[in-house]
């Protein structure tokens, strides 16, 4: 007896059983290639119904934030928390918020006239706001006494002030008006004053990642890079149009964009601001502000032609186009530190919280639903090119008047390009050059 085997058959139970009696039944796979010869078509459609899917379940609008009893003008992110944001509106109110319940935590009248711009120190203790008084004001971010309500600091300028941004690691930052200035928390008077007979500037930024070095927007036309170690401004170019708002690309130290009065977007390389690397397209009125996702590889603007438009930042055109009847001319927007959420404020005195990808599901994801998502996605991709595909993903739905202004955009550029055609082909063989389009908006470049 000591000889004899006995075969057992043994099954998991994990393998075949319901976790619960909801759930699905498992279905045994063989994944043999030779017994799946339509696997092509079959993921084919899969990939279109996906697609279709992802059309039907895009619904990025998540809630808005009202209380402002003016235009929004500004708002700022915390540095380090997701759900504090402070904003600013033309009545001289800033108000801070909780994102995460969508109430307002604190708001105050901080100026005299429109409330310029606002900018959290790197800590995110204070936060600093200018107006149209002439005053820099900074303010904690929590209030724990009614002796907090006060202004920590206030600095008095000469002229009228219409920009702030903070150095990332010193206590530094920078002011913009009729002169680029840099201040330190503890003078009264800036340490620097930068010059380049323009009559004055309205937007400055920080690079986050090169922290010595910050540009700003002119009035004439311009944009200006500065270094925070030299004496005077590095360089300038000049283009057809003025530049409303400038963002660094968070993760490429030399890369930045700004939101153009012509409808487009430009990004530049610091090394070579001869010609813009890309040329994002898609507005069809004066872009007013621009901001940067985390990542560094899109990016999100705001226009008067009431939309907020997702660019991917090695594309030219808008990956996505957000709008709602009730919202007006935007006036500033900004992209969570999470990745996850578009903040938008316009003039009809509201802030927007939106998604940053319109059909993605908020909360907790089940195993299985993650990985059912992530099989989606992988066919999207693999059949992204296929037209009918294509259609379905790029279509959006656009209110009528910029449906009608694309269209009037696009018979302008047409002419413009069968004009151009025209002069070349009746002249002498390199008497009309040709101009490349990222070039033709570039009038001077000077350092």
């Amino acid at each position: 007896m000591s000889n004899v085997k006995i075969k057992v058959i043994s099954r998991n139970p994990d393998e075949y059983l319901r976790a619960t009696k909801r759930d699905i039944h498992k279905m045994p796979r063989n994944y043999d290639p030779t017994l799946h010869p339509l696997e092509a078509p079959r993921e084919y459609v899969r990939a279109l119904n996906a697609t279709k899917l992802e059309r039907v379940f895009a619904k990025p609008f998540i809630g808005n934030l009202d209380g402002h009893r003016d235009g929004v003008s500004s708002m700022s992110k915390h540095p380090s928390r997701l759900a504090v944001l402070a904003s600013g509106a033309f009545d001289g109110e800033i108000r801070l918020w909780d994102l995460a319940q969508r109430k307002c935590t604190r708001h105050f009248q901080a100026h005299e006239g429109w409330v310029r711009a606002l900018c959290f120190t790197p800590s995110g203790e204070h936060f600093t706001s200018v107006g149209d008084d002439k005053t820099i004001k900074t303010w904690k971010s929590e209030v724990v006494t009614e002796d907090d309500e006060d202004p920590t600091n206030t600095l008095l300028s000469l002229s009228v002030v219409s920009g702030i941004t903070h150095q990332k690691n010193k206590p530094i930052f920078a002011t913009c008006g009729e002169h680029c200035q840099l201040w330190e928390n503890t003078r009264s008077e800036p340490i620097k004053v930068f010059k380049w007979g323009v009559d004055s500037l309205h937007h400055v930024s920080f690079n986050q990642v090169e922290t010595n070095l910050l540009a700003a927007c002119a009035s004439d036309r311009s944009i200006i890079l500065y270094d925070c170690r030299e004496s005077g401004p590095l360089r300038k170019v000049v283009m057809e149009l003025r530049s409303n708002a400038l963002a660094w690309n968070p993760m490429e130290a030399f890369i930045f964009t700004v939101a153009n009065e012509d409808y487009n977007l430009y990004t530049f390389d610091v090394r070579k601001l001869g010609q813009p690397v890309n040329i994002h397209m898609g507005h069809t009125s004066a872009v007013v502000d621009v901001d940067y996702a985390p990542t560094g590889r899109e990016l999100v603007a705001g226009s008067y032609d009431k939309t907020v438009r997702i660019f991917e930042s090695l594309k030219g055109h808008s990956r996505d186009v957000y709008h709602t009847k009730r919202m007006q001319r935007l006036t500033c927007v900004k992209w969570s530190l999470d990745n996850k959420y578009i903040l938008s404020g316009s003039d009809e005195m509201n802030i927007r919280m939106w998604k940053a990808r319109a059909a993605e599901k908020l909360g907790v994801l089940k195993p299985r639903e993650r990985t059912a998502l992530n099989y989606a996605d992988a066919l999207k991709d693999k059949f992204a090119s296929h037209p009918q595909i294509r259609r379905i993903a790029r279509h959006r739905h656009v209110p009528k008047h910029i449906m009608n202004a694309q269209k009037e955009l696009h018979t302008i550029r047409e002419k413009v390009k069968r004009k151009d055609a025209n002069r070349r082909a009746h002249s002498k063989p390199g008497a009309v050059p040709h101009v490349p389009e990222r070039q033709k908006h570039i009038v001077k470049e000077d350092q």
